[in-house]
């Protein structure tokens, strides 16, 4: 009985150091008597005991990597200090292990160092306005050396970059009087626009009373118009119905006349009736009708020989 319960210890002891589970997203690196065998990939894998042994777990997943505040100095000799983030991850399990003997802290002290290669390039202004430049330039150089450790370097963010305490002061206040010089610029251009907008109604308000004047003035003109039109078109009509009276009196007058067959004296009579009409006016001059001439000679003759008798 104690011979099978040692059987019985040894075969689990035999089957824990020969059967291994391997998670997702993890790789087992398997030394066979101190040399590289194989790497061990998901699910279960058997081991031989005693001669094969698990050198290293490897986790293939991004990890980030939280480089610790350092001081750097910028080209115009200014001292600031930037805390960074790294992302990461293996590719190769084998070289990961193989070929660096701590990855975390190389990419750590690597980082540091072309940290502050970039940054001593650039002055204090370009670096607080350049940061996903740096980031760039950073993820590219780390990536470029992690590359032959079977490790990519994904992503590099700089979290924060601290200035000293009295380019803080200064840099608030420019920060506050940029503030104020844009809120003046804005206010002139308010006051400006408002002038404008001012001076924009004050001319359509005068165009429109322009306007309304000029159209008063037009219709007043029309209405003189079409009143002087009126008034000569009646004034007209009055005196071609005086004319057409006139002639229809002397047609009547002229009717009667030639009806009672008039000798010569009587036309002659009223010649010199008409003579008399036409003296009474205002004129100084008297127009006598040929006719009437006549008349007055045959006066002026009765008139000599009733001197003779």
């Amino acid at each position: 009985m104690g011979i099978v319960i040692i059987i019985l210890i040894i075969f689990a002891f035999v089957a824990y150091k020969s059967i291994k589970i391997v998670t997702q997203s993890e790789v087992l690196i398997i030394e066979r008597l101190g040399k590289y065998s194989r790497t061990a990939s998901a699910g279960m894998n058997i081991l031989v005991p005693f001669i094969e042994r698990i050198r290293a777990r490897v986790d293939l997943r991004e990890q980030t990597m939280d480089v610790q505040p350092q001081s750097v100095i910028t080209k115009d000799n200014v001292t600031i200090k930037i805390d960074t983030v790294v992302f990461y991850q293996i590719t190769e399990a084998k070289r990961a292990v193989y070929e660096i003997q701590n990855l975390t802290s190389s990419i750590r002290y690597l980082t540091q160092t072309t940290m502050r290669d970039i940054i001593g390039k650039m002055e204090l202004d370009t670096t607080l306005s350049s940061r996903d430049s740096i980031n760039a330039q950073l993820r590219q150089i780390l990536d470029e050396a992690t590359d032959k450790w079977g490790c990519k370097v994904t992503r590099v963010e700089i979290k924060d970059i601290d200035p000293p305490k009295d380019i803080r002061d200064s840099m608030e206040k420019q920060m506050n009087a940029e503030r104020n010089k844009r809120a003046v610029i804005l206010e002139a251009e308010g006051q400006r626009q408002s002038a404008i907008t001012i001076a924009e109604g004050e001319k359509e308000s005068k165009i429109l009373q322009a306007d309304a004047e000029r159209e008063s003035n037009i219709r007043r003109a029309e209405g003189d118009k079409q009143a002087r039109i009126l008034r000569a078109n009646g004034e007209a009509e009055a005196i071609r119905q005086i004319a057409e009276a006139k002639a229809r009196e002397v047609e009547l007058v002229y009717n009667a006349m030639k009806n009672a067959n008039p000798d010569e004296r009587i036309v002659q009579l009223k010649a010199l009736e008409s003579l008399e009409e036409v003296s009474r006016g205002p004129a100084n001059k008297v127009f006598i009708p040929f006719d009437a001439t006549k008349t007055l000679a045959s006066l002026g003759s009765m008139s000599e020989v009733y001197k003779q008798q």
